[in-house]
């Protein structure tokens, strides 16, 4: 039985994707290859596989003995100009901190990259593509599903939104990089559509454009509700009392609200930038601007055939990105670590033998 140590502090700070990404993808591997992996979590002891989903320092120093006894996987969610559209920090430290995040990636055996675009990406770093896998998110459907309308209509009146209203939802954390200050334009020129972001200030603060967005969130438009932080247990309920998702991000990697909401057969209006284009194919609805954005929304609104191919094409995504899919992925991925494992060990034996 090969042991699998997963290693993470996500859920130490709520309303990030990572946290989700992290539940999903332990849970997926724990229960879904059990006759050949044993997972543990967050244990400091040597281990076959070890898997780091975060960058903390500590497990940094933990590498040399994760080494001796097998092999290293980093989980990448993130690149240092991710960071730097989502945190304001003083330049020598982001500097620093920047160097450290590659430094890190670089020190693993084997890289996960949750987009392909992102291969390129960490090369251009100096990163061999050689040990660079994309796997991409997967989120569970018996935790994300659609409500019959009965139920989706109790929730509404939980938030105070008439059950008539066509609502957009936008997720995730309040910073600028999400898009918020577009969401709330678009909100501004659709005054007879219910706009809802579910996501606060996850890192206080230090978040980029923090004092701008703190006075929206605290004085937002008549027609937008800001309903902060949520917890991932509860953000089911939250995407059903929305008509579509709309996330207008500078920049992302694969953000888990998207697959969470076409799991809601919602459909997805998202903007056209290229890190979409390898994971979400014809899956969703694209725009370049807020004229844009606003034309998609009320066409969704007002023309049911235009909504129904739209919900269609999410749910097709949600279909692709299916449980059966990615837990292949990473069988084949762990099973390849495992085999060169296997491989350093038996030429370790042998080299112990010649010296001997």
């Amino acid at each position: 039985m090969t042991t699998i140590n997963m290693l993470s502090s996500a859920q130490k700070v709520k309303g990030q994707g990572v946290a989700s990404a992290y539940v999903e993808q332990v849970n997926l591997v724990k229960y879904g290859l059990t006759d050949e992996y044993k997972v543990e979590i967050n244990r400091f002891k040597l281990s076959d596989i070890t898997h780091y989903h975060t960058v903390d320092f500590k497990h940094f120093l933990s590498l040399p003995f994760a080494k001796v006894a097998g092999k290293t996987v980093g989980y990448v969610h993130f690149l240092p100009e991710t960071l730097d559209e989502s945190l304001d920090m003083p330049i020598l430290f982001k500097k620093v901190f920047y160097r450290y995040i590659i430094a890190f990636y670089n020190s693993m055996d084997y890289l996960v990259t949750v987009n392909p675009h992102f291969i390129d990406k960490l090369y251009e770093y100096g990163i061999d593509k050689k040990k660079i896998t994309y796997i991409p998110n997967f989120v569970s459907s018996k935790e994300f599903y659609p409500y019959n309308r009965e139920r989706k209509n109790e929730i509404r009146r939980k938030y105070s939104i008439d059950e008539n209203t066509f609502v957009v939802l936008g997720v995730g954390q309040v910073q600028t990089r999400k898009g918020v200050l577009d969401f709330i334009k678009v909100a501004e020129s659709m005054p007879d559509v219910q706009f809802v972001w579910a996501g606060g200030f996850s890192f206080g603060r230090i978040t980029s454009g923090y004092k701008e967005l703190k006075k929206i969130v605290e004085d937002p438009p008549k027609n937008v509700k800001f309903i902060g932080i949520i917890e991932r247990k509860d953000m089911n309920s939250v995407y059903n009392i929305a008509d579509t998702l709309f996330m207008p991000s500078y920049n992302e990697l694969f953000p888990m609200a998207i697959l969470e909401a076409m799991n809601c057969n919602l459909p997805i209006v998202l903007r056209d930038i290229d890190i979409y284009k390898n994971i979400l194919f014809d899956y969703y609805l694209r725009a370049e601007d807020n004229n844009g954005f606003k034309e998609i929304l009320y066409n969704l609104k007002q023309d049911k055939d235009y909504y129904k191919k739209a919900q269609k094409s999410s749910k097709k995504g949600s279909s692709y990105y299916s449980k059966e899919h990615v837990l292949l992925l990473w069988q084949k991925f762990y099973d390849n670590v495992r085999k060169d494992l296997k491989t350093n060990r038996l030429l370790g034996k042998r080299y112990e033998k010649k010296s001997n």
